[in-house]
């Protein structure tokens, strides 16, 4: 296969360009108070050649680790291309990790300085960050700070162009930390070839004769925005619109006409739920059947989402139920789903363009990777996209990889005679039921997650007679609906799921949570996958008690 990293220039040879290009034109638009503060092409370039000066200033040597600790805002992008011009190496830390993550972070990295912006609570970072760490504020209300990130800015002269670093492809860009649904994350040293390949080949798949916009608020220190956002947005000149909080989530999407658009199952699920709470899907059935009316019924919905200008939009980071990409085709949505890791610089693995006939495939490899399964069905990747190295861990490193080159992923899946894959969940997710037999829980998740009610779930049992789903119900989707309802549209789609499946993999029942899976309660990673061993331990009594009824509430 040929690469397509070598066609690219940098990442910030390619910034410069842009800001040459596109100088007045407007690239960063963070909203604060409701008003879209805006930052053109080559005011955005200027600011990181003064931040990139400003921390060399403060004693920073080409090499050091920086940190970064924020929600997404302009300033998250200036700081990280600051942090790469200037030859330093940035380390992004989840917004929502705890005190411990952020602390294991900072002293496995060896961070010499973090850079601290939105925060909704800083508590724990507070707590973790020693008195006497270099600490830089972005100007938002958060930790106070040693220095102050738009006084850098200010008192700083532009690095010259001939200063900025000039990295070989192999050279280290960034150590990210994985979101550690086990254990401790592990830090992902990404090249500058990784990141090249990432932005790059996002780009690729725009269109590229039109102005592209995009918008960003998935967490910034995943792989998945940063490379498919953050860097696209310099390889495809796209606009990029920030969201001020979750409660303006709608009104920013709006206002930034995204053209592309990259989504988690959990909100496509909730959009959809938003929808049928308005209109009910007999109704919407109904309306769809009619020619006129169904076109200015999907035109409606896509206003009401923030989707009226979206061309492109994706679904990855978690498993998504084909029958919610089918539910969404139909209203002329089409979601093309992607899969990759952070060791994979985001994707390796797109349904684009959308083919209605592969819904329920991550589709097929990305341009320059090989992708291909082992005698087991686990995926394994070789090319640009593939990381360096754990950081300080040789012996996971050297497990990870094959005598030939090729990543194992730990995701097994099945590829059709057109290379598309359908995942059959994670090597280590399998388990065993009391009959012996291994159990795959996430295609028996797909299936069930047919039935709108069902917003958030998971098949365990290990050493159980019968596997068990435990649900978390779409409050928007239930509401006005009795105990008995919903217990009766439950029980019919077990059945109907029941009668698919293999003898060992029939569930024994549905037990339905009492309160939803969030980050803040350590049962979703922060890409917001479920965490199966401590679902499994939490909900260990309620699965194993043998009751009459098919559905159970806790």
């Amino acid at each position: 296969m040929g690469t397509i990293t070598s066609e690219w220039p940098l990442p910030m040879e390619m910034f410069a360009r842009r800001a040459r290009e596109k100088a007045d034109q407007v690239y960063l638009r963070q909203p604060i108070d409701r008003v879209y503060n805006e930052i053109t092409w080559a005011e955005a370039y200027d600011q990181t050649r003064r931040l990139a000066s400003g921390l060399l200033s403060l004693g920073l040597q080409p090499g050091d680790k920086v940190a970064i600790l924020s929600e997404n805002c302009a300033e998250w992008f200036i700081s990280d291309f600051a942090i790469t011009m200037a030859g330093l190496i940035s380390v992004p830390i989840y917004f929502t990790a705890g005190e411990k993550t952020i602390r294991y972070v900072l002293e496995h990295s060896e961070a010499k300085a973090i850079i601290v912006g939105k925060l909704t609570n800083y508590q724990a970072a507070q707590q973790a960050i020693e008195d006497d760490f270099l600490t830089i504020g972005m100007p938002y209300d958060t930790l106070s700070c040693k220095q102050e990130l738009t006084q850098l800015v200010a008192d700083s002269e532009p690095l010259p162009e001939s200063a900025m670093a000039s990295p070989d492809l192999g050279d280290m860009f960034s150590i990210t930390y994985t979101s550690g649904s086990t254990g401790n994350p592990k830090g992902v040293v990404l090249t500058f070839k990784n990141i090249v390949y990432g932005g790059s080949s996002t780009a690729n798949l725009m269109e590229g004769n039109h102005e592209e916009r995009v918008i960003s608020y998935l967490p910034l220190a995943h792989i998945t925005e940063r490379s498919l956002i953050e860097y696209a947005s310099l390889y495809a000149g796209a606009q990029v619109t920030f969201v001020e909080s979750l409660q303006t989530f709608v009104d920013d999407l709006k206002s930034a006409r995204a053209t592309f658009f990259l989504s988690v199952p959990r909100l496509w699920m909730k959009f959809q739920s938003g929808v049928l709470a308005k209109m009910p899907q007999k109704k919407l059935n109904r309306l769809l059947k009619i020619p006129v009316v169904n076109s200015m019924v999907r035109r409606k919905i896509k206003e009401q989402l923030g989707l009226s200008y979206v061309r492109n939009c994706g679904s990855g980071s978690a498993p998504i139920s084909p029958a919610i990409l089918d539910w969404y085709h139909r209203l002329g949505i089409e979601i093309s789903e992607g899969w990759g890791m952070t060791e994979l610089t985001g994707m390796a693995t797109t349904q684009f363009p959308f083919r209605p006939d592969k819904i329920g495939t991550i589709g097929r490899a990305m341009d320059g990777l090989e992708v291909k399964t082992s005698e087991q069905g686990e995926i394994q990747v070789r090319g640009d996209a593939v990381f360096k190295e754990y950081y300080k861990n040789p012996e996971v490193t050297s497990e990870t990889f094959t005598d030939d080159g090729f990543m194992r992923t730990g995701d097994k899946a099945e590829m059709d005679e057109e290379g598309y894959l359908r995942i059959t969940g994670r090597v280590k997710d399998l388990f065993k039921s009391g009959k012996g037999k291994y159990v795959a829980p996430v295609p028996i998740e797909s299936k069930l997650a047919v039935n709108q009610l069902i917003e958030q779930l998971c098949v365990m049992g290990s050493g159980l007679p019968q596997p068990v789903a435990v649900v978390v119900l779409s409050q928007e989707v239930a509401e006005g609906m009795s105990k008995e309802e919903i217990s009766a549209s439950l029980a019919e789609t077990l059945e109907s799921v029941n009668a698919q499946l293999e003898k060992h993999e029939v569930l024994g029942g549905i037990r339905i949570a009492a309160e939803p899976w969030t980050i803040d309660n350590g049962l979703l990673t922060p890409t917001l996958k479920i965490k199966r061993a401590e679902l499994e331990e939490k909900y260990g009594n309620l699965i194993a008690e043998s009751s009459q009824k098919v559905v159970v509430w806790e």
